[in-house]
């Protein structure tokens, strides 16, 4: 199985609008989203992409981990991240997500909670894989967001697997 990570950057009228136009960017905005929590299966490749890879067709469910930040307020800034740990002989692992003000914030939570995760699993899963966006509000509103697409999956439920 691989799992693709892809990020996106969007501002908009609305809060709404500027995640509609993160989704666009990260290659995932026609989907049917839903979110999964944070197990990597077993045997699976992470693989970082610019969100052109995605599988599936307009109106498939799409089955993510995500962190998407939204922001109104003028010079604020809005960061997104997802990090993940994997075994390197089973490729199982764990991904977590957070989202913050400023990336120093995000990349902190992030380590922070992968080592209690670890810690609580007894397992040591290597280094910390760290995948995080940011953008600052000027005058619409702007969303950061990383994705983690595991597969789509039609109404008839036929899985479509990133190839």
């Amino acid at each position: 199985m691989k799992i693709y990570i892809a990020t996106g950057l969007g501002s908009g009228p609305t809060k709404l609008a500027a995640f509609d136009a993160a989704l666009n960017n990260a290659g995932v905005a026609n989907y049917n989203l839903l979110k999964l929590s944070s197990i990597i299966p077993p045997k699976t490749v992470i693989e970082q992409t610019n969100g052109s890879s995605s599988p599936g067709q307009w109106g498939d469910r799409l089955y993510v981990v995500m962190a998407e930040k939204r922001v109104v307020t003028a010079n604020v800034e809005a960061w997104a991240g997802l990090g993940w740990v994997q075994d390197k002989v089973t490729g199982k692992g764990l991904f977590v997500e957070h989202t913050g003000e400023s990336e120093k914030s995000v990349r902190r939570a992030i380590s922070q909670t992968l080592e209690a995760m670890t810690a609580t699993r007894n397992v040591d899963f290597g280094e910390v894989n760290m995948k995080i966006v940011g953008k600052t509000c000027t005058d619409l509103p702007v969303c950061a967001l990383v994705v983690a697409a595991y597969q789509a999956s039609d109404w008839e439920n036929k899985a479509s697997f990133v190839k």
